[in-house]
């Protein structure tokens, strides 16, 4: 008998558990996944001078102007605006930024984007964009992409240029270390 009962105790206690296993939801993939771009791009190295975290829109047929559209404030990407840390002081397109976490906005334009550090954190979209917590403002040049990107992506070059892309519009603006 206490062979049966201790037998049932263990029956429904896997019952249980196994309930709950099996009611857990986990999301499916956001439509504008999330990505970190840093300085050094090596995923090896860990002392890095710059990291961006942001989301990846695609274009799915749509035009960057549209989705980006000039003269107006945008997010950098999709969902969350775009959060950029320095680990050191660094001049950002010409300009001194002590190190680190700051909000990164961009206003589109035909031949320059303008670069946007905010003091606010934990922001979705532009929508609560205050230009007052602006830390500074610098602008970067605009060409043309060889290849056309479907996803916003950002990317370091090998001297810590930080490049913008999506579609065939392709962005730069220098990053260097202070002397």
């Amino acid at each position: 008998m206490r062979k049966s009962i201790f037998t049932l105790m263990l029956l429904a206690i896997s019952l249980v558990f196994t309930n709950d296993l099996e009611a857990q939801k986990f999301s499916s993939m956001d439509k504008s996944p999330l990505d970190v771009a840093t300085f050094p791009s090596s995923h090896r190295e860990s002392d890095k001078i710059v990291k961006v975290t942001y989301s990846r829109p695609f274009l799915k047929g749509r035009s960057v102007s549209s989705l980006a559209p000039n003269g107006k404030v945008w997010r950098t990407g999709a969902n969350e605006a775009v959060e950029i840390r320095f680990y050191e002081d660094v001049v950002f397109g010409g300009k001194e930024v002590e190190e680190g976490i700051y909000t990164l906005f961009t206003i589109p334009g035909e031949k320059e984007w303008t670069f946007i550090l905010s003091k606010d954190h934990n922001v979705w979209g532009a929508y609560s964009y205050k230009q007052s917590n602006d830390v500074l403002r610098v602008t970067g040049k605009v060409s043309k992409n060889n290849s056309k990107l479907e996803n916003f992506s950002i990317a370091f070059e090998k001297d810590m240029t930080l490049c913008l892309g999506w579609g065939t519009t392709l962005v730069k603006l220098p990053i260097t270390l202070e002397d």
